[in-house]
C-alpha cells in the first residue's frame, strides 16, 4: 500500500500526518479512545481532525453522515473510523461511494491463544463499490428485487490489487471465490477476468473456489489460503467467517482504499449491548491503525505497534474478557502503549 504522497512508502517527508477521527457511535468511541492512546505512543505526530456520523448524530439533525465529515475526510491523509449501528449503509457505505474506495482489505490472523487455529494468516480483498450492495432495489407488488452489478472495469481493478497486494507483502497465490455455476453472468465476467489478470502475475499461484465451498475450507482448512479476492457480499460474509475462525470481531481490522483516500476501521459494529461499560476489545481498532500506517508509508511503526499488541495478547494478563481476561478497553491499551513506548 502506497504512501499517501505517492512516493509509494519511499521517502516521504511528512513530519505530521492530517488524520480525520470519526468515532461514530457506542463501542466505536470506547475502542476509538484506546487506538489513539496507543498511537500517541508512537514515534509518528498526528494532527487531528475530528468529525461527526452514526445514529446518534442522525437523531440529534436527521443527516447521517454530514458533508463536512465528507470534506474532512477528502482533505486528509486518512480516516479512522470507529464503528455505526443502525446507520451504516448512510455512512460507512456513502463514504466508500464518494471516496471511490474500492478495495476493503481484511487481514484474517491468529493472535494468542484465542479460537480455533494457531496458524491462520490470509487476507480477504473485498470489492467494495458493485454487486448487491450497490442499493439498487425496488418494491414490485409480490415483494423486492435487488439489482447485482459486476463491471470488468471494477472487477478487473480489484484483481489486479490482489495481485500486486500478494507481490508486495510475499504472498504466494491469489483463490478467486465466487458463484459462476449459478450467477453465470455475473459471477462469470468476476472469474473470467480473474484468470485474465492471473496471467500477468506468473510468479503467483492463482486458483478458484465457489462461495459456499469456501465457507467450508475456511472452518476445516483455512491454512491453505493466502489472499482471497471476492465481490461485495461474499466477502463481508466470508470477513465474518474468518473472525469467528481467529476469536471473534474484536480481533479483525479493515481498510477501505481508494487511489486517493483511505479509510480505516474495526469489522465489528457498535455493539450497544456491551457500549458505555468499557469492556470492548480494543484490537480491531489498534489493527486497524496498523494497516493505516502501512499506508502511510510508515511500515516499520506499523510493525512496532502490532507487535506491542500481539505481546500483550499473547500475555494474557492485561486483556479484554473475550481474551479471557479482565481488563477494561483503556487498561489493555495503556499496556499495549508502554509495550510499544519500550520498542
Amino acid at each position: 500500500m502506497g504512501c499517501c504522497c505517492g512516493n509509494n512508502g519511499n521517502g516521504c517527508t511528512h513530519n505530521t500526518y492530517k488524520i480525520t477521527v470519526i468515532p461514530g457511535d457506542g463501542i466505536g468511541k470506547e475502542v476509538m479512545e484506546a487506538a489513539l492512546h496507543v498511537l500517541n505512543a508512537s514515534g509518528i505526530e498526528f494532527d487531528y481532525t475530528f468529525a461527526d456520523a452514526g445514529d446518534e448524530y442522525a437523531e440529534k439533525t436527521g443527516v447521517a453522515l454530514p458533508q463536512e465529515t465528507i470534506d474532512a475526510v477528502k482533505k486528509s491523509q486518512a480516516c479512522l473510523f470507529g464503528a455505526v449501528g443502525e446507520s451504516a449503509a448512510d455512512v460507512i457505505v456513502k463514504l466508500r461511494k464518494e471516496l471511490d474506495l474500492y478495495v476493503n482489505l481484511r487481514p484474517v490472523h491468529s493472535y494468542g491463544k484465542a479460537g480455533k487455529f494457531g496458524d491462520v494468516d490470509f487476507v480477504i480483498v473485498r470489492e467494495n463499490t458493485e454487486g448487491l450492495y450497490s442499493g439498487h432495489e425496488e418494491y414490485t407488488d409480490e415483494g423486492a428485487t435487488a439489482l447485482r452489478i459486476t463491471t470488468r472495469s471494477a472487477t478487473r481493478r480489484i484483481c489486479d490489487f490482489a495481485f500486486d497486494y500478494a507481490k508486495k507483502t510475499g504472498r504466494s497465490k491469489v483463490t478467486a471465490v465466487h458463484k459462476a455455476n449459478v450467477l453465470k453472468k455475473t459471477d462469470g465476467i468476476f472469474k473470467e477476468v480473474f484468470y485474465q489478470t492471473a496471467e500477468k502475475y506468473d510468479d503467483i499461484e492463482s486458483n478458484d473456489f465457489y462461495v459456499d465451498a469456501t465457507a467450508m475450507y475456511l472452518v476445516t482448512r483455512p491454512q491453505d489460503f493466502d489472499v482471497i479476492v471476492t465481490s461485495n457480499l461474499f466477502g463481508d460474509i466470508l470477513s465474518d467467517e474468518g473472525a469467528g475462525i481467529v476469536g471473534g470481531l474484536g480481533l479483525l481490522p479493515s481498510a477501505n482504499i481508494g487511489d486517493k483516500n483511505g479509510v480505516f476501521e474495526p469489522v465489528h459494529g457498535s455493539a450497544p449491548d456491551i457500549a458505555g461499560k468499557g469492556i470492548a476489545n480494543p484490537s480491531a481498532m489498534i489493527l486497524s491503525t496498523v494497516l493505516m500506517l502501512e499506508y502511510l508509508g510508515e511500515p516499520d511503526e506499523a510493525r512496532k505497534v502490532e507487535k506491542a499488541l500481539v505481546e500483550t495478547i499473547d500475555e494474557g494478563k492485561i486483556v479484554t474478557s473475550d481474551l479471557g481476561g479482565s481488563s477494561s478497553t483503556m487498561e489493555m491499551a495503556e499496556e499495549v502503549a508502554r509495550k510499544l513506548s519500550k520498542l
